[in-house]
């Protein structure tokens, strides 16, 4: 190979090295450790807060009535660590039109959020661990996963059905984005069209993946509760963050998109840290 051929092939290598270089995770802050066992952040642009569910208590799946939601500030200064009680073990959460849909092991808890207070709570038939929750913002439709009950529940209009089961080992994180449906299932990234059609994003991350949020296009962010966290693009994933070591979950996270900043709950260290996608 001559020597202007291998500058050419140095040159493309490089450029190939450079655009396959993953995002990072950069540090900004963390809250002071007086959160309850926080599992899932919950970012709301419009109210500029993060809601935090508190588990407490001393199992994740006990009704003990030691639940809670919280509120931290953008700037990770807890405003409420124990904002609206009366939750056994709260989980994920959504947001639409001024309540605060709240997984809580066999039920929803629905939150007003102007009030601060509990407005309902759905009771959800056969549930067993309902975990992570998100919503349709065009339909309204609410949408729970049911990790021991290997399935998705619906809730439209305050009614719950089955949306997804089967085929499923251990469905936790979900995401409605457009017309599609994703599911993060015991390391894998599922996606479901509008037909219910399934195709397998990645997989072979922790097994324990938790949540999901949507960067952009291809791209999504996805936590695993044993300290993990993964930058997905298009069928390629890349852990961007790992704690394991120090024996630090991470959880369900939250996600400000204008700003790419990934919200991080800690669970046993009771803080919630921010980072920056870059």
């Amino acid at each position: 190979m001559n020597k202007s051929l291998l500058l050419l092939s140095f040159a493309l290598f490089s450029a190939a090295s450079l655009c396959a270089q993953s995002s990072q995770l950069v540090k900004k802050w963390e809250t002071e450790a007086t959160l309850k066992t926080p599992e899932s952040v919950l970012f709301d642009a419009a109210g500029k807060v993060l809601y935090v569910s508190n588990i407490d208590g001393k199992e994740p799946w006990t009704k003990d009535n030691a639940g809670s939601i919280g509120k931290v500030g953008l700037d990770g200064k807890v405003i409420a660590a124990e904002w609206v009680k009366g939750l056994q073990a709260p989980k994920g959460m959504a947001l639409h039109g001024g309540k605060l849909y709240v997984a809580d092991i066999d039920r929803m808890v629905v939150i007003d959020v102007a009030k601060g207070a509990i407005a309902e709570t759905i009771p959800i038939e056969g549930a067993q661990q309902l975990n992570d929750v998100t919503v349709n913002h065009k339909t309204g439709v609410v949408y729970v996963s049911d990790m021991k009950g290997l399935r998705i529940h619906s809730i439209t209009k305050g009614k719950p059905a089955v949306f997804i089961e089967g085929g499923f080992k251990r469905p936790n994180g979900v995401l409605a984005h457009g017309d599609d449906f994703y599911v993060a299932d015991s390391g894998a990234l599922i996606k479901f069209d509008k037909n219910k059609n399934r195709t397998t994003i990645v997989e072979g991350m922790d097994a324990s993946t938790d949540g999901i949020e949507h960067v952009k296009g291809d791209e999504f962010i996805v936590s695993c509760w044993a300290g993990a966290v993964y930058h997905v693009k298009g069928n390629t994933k890349t852990q961007i963050l790992d704690t394991k070591e120090k024996k630090i979950n991470s959880a369900d996270i939250g996600y400000d998109a204008k700003n790419r900043i990934v919200y991080v709950p800690t669970f046993f260290v009771n803080t919630v840290v921010a980072y920056e996608l870059k």
